[in-house]
C-alpha cells in the first residue's frame, strides 16, 4: 500500500488528519487503524455498516475479477483513460469510490504512466473488505476500506473522482472535490446485456435514471456526455455465470431466468455504457 503523507486521509470518528506510524494509521484523537498483512486499511465506521461483512461477498468479487481479468470490458477501460488523461499530471489526486477489485484503476494507472509517465496519487476504496483485498494485488496504490457516505478524505482534496457501476452519495462526493474538481460518472445504457437480460427476465423494463437529477442538486452541472456500444465475443457457461454474479441481475432474475442463463454457451452480449462528466463549480 502506498501511503500518502500530506494530511489527504482523515479519520472517520473525528475527522483529524491520519498520520502513518508504525504499522498503522493514527490521528491526533487517539484512535489508530492498524494497516492490514494485504495492505489497506479499514476506515469504515460501525454506523456506515448495515451487515457485519457489507458490500460484494467473496463469489461476487471472484466472478467480477475473473471475468474482468479475461478483457471482455477492454474497450470499457480504454474509453476511461482516454477521458481522464487528458486532464491529469502528477500533483492529481484520483480516487475510485467502490473501486470493487480495482480492475478500472489498474488499467487507467498503466495507460497514464505508459503515455505521460507521471504517476499521480491513486486511491481506491469499497465497502466490501473482499473486494479491496483483491484490489491489493492489482496495483501499488492506497487502498481503504470505506462507505460513500463517510469518505475518509479531506475536504476539497480530490481532482478526479470515479464512480463505476457504483452507488453515489453525490454530497459526500461533492465535499472531498476540489473546486475545478469533476466526477467521472460510469452506467450502463439502456441496451446494456440486453440479449441476457431478455433470457432471464419475463419482461425487459426500460428505467430512467435519476442520477443526473441528484448530481445537480447537490450542486454538480453537467459536463460531456460520451456513450460506448460493443458486443463481447462469444461467452462460454462460465463467462456467462461470471457476468450474472457480478451483476445485480443475479439477485433480481428470476429463478427459471437464471435457469435458461445457465444453459446458455458462445453467447455474445451487447455491452452499452454511458459516461458522465460532472463539475463541481461553485465555491465550495
Amino acid at each position: 500500500m502506498k501511503f500518502l503523507h500530506n494530511n489527504l486521509l482523515k479519520c472517520p470518528l473525528d475527522q483529524h488528519a491520519l498520520q502513518l506510524d508504525a504499522d498503522c494509521l493514527r490521528c491526533e484523537g487517539g484512535h489508530a487503524f492498524d494497516i492490514a498483512r494485504q495492505g489497506y486499511v479499514n476506515l469504515l465506521g460501525a454506523a456506515d455498516k448495515r451487515s457485519r461483512n457489507p458490500g460484494d461477498g467473496k463469489e461476487m468479487v471472484t466472478a467480477r475479477r475473473d471475468f474482468l481479468s479475461d478483457g471482455h470490458y477492454q474497450p470499457v477501460a480504454d474509453k476511461l483513460a482516454s477521458l481522464i488523461k487528458p486532464q491529469i499530471n502528477a500533483d492529481s489526486t484520483i480516487v475510485d469510490a467502490g473501486c470493487g477489485e480495482g480492475y478500472y484503476l489498474e488499467q487507467l494507472a498503466t495507460q497514464i504512466a505508459s503515455s505521460s509517465h507521471c504517476r499521480p496519487s491513486i486511491i481506491g476504496f469499497d465497502i466490501s473488505k473482499w473486494a479491496v483485498q483483491a484490489a491489493t494485488r492489482r496495483l501499488a496504490a492506497t487502498w481503504l476500506v470505506a462507505s460513500n457516505r463517510n469518505i475518509p478524505l479531506a475536504p476539497h482534496s480530490v481532482d478526479c473522482l470515479l464512480s463505476l457501476f457504483g452507488f453515489p452519495v453525490f454530497n459526500s462526493f461533492r465535499s472531498v472535490l476540489k473546486k475545478e474538481g469533476t466526477l467521472l460518472m460510469v452506467d450502463a445504457g439502456p441496451q446494456h446485456l440486453i440479449e441476457l437480460r431478455k433470457i432471464i427476465y419475463p419482461e425487459v423494463r426500460r428505467s430512467e435514471s435519476t442520477m443526473l437529477t441528484q448530481a445537480c442538486a447537490a450542486g454538480f452541472s453537467e459536463g460531456e456526455t460520451s456513450t460506448l456500444q460493443f458486443q463481447t465475443d462469444p461467452l462460454s457457461q462460465l463467462q456467462i455465470h461470471q457476468l450474472l454474479s457480478m451483476t445485480p441481475h443475479l439477485f433480481r432474475a428470476t429463478r427459471e431466468g437464471k435457469e435458461r442463463a445457465a444453459r446458455l454457451d458462445h453467447f455474445p452480449v451487447t455491452v452499452d455504457i454511458v459516461f458522465q462528466r460532472l463539475h463541481k463549480g461553485g465555491n465550495t
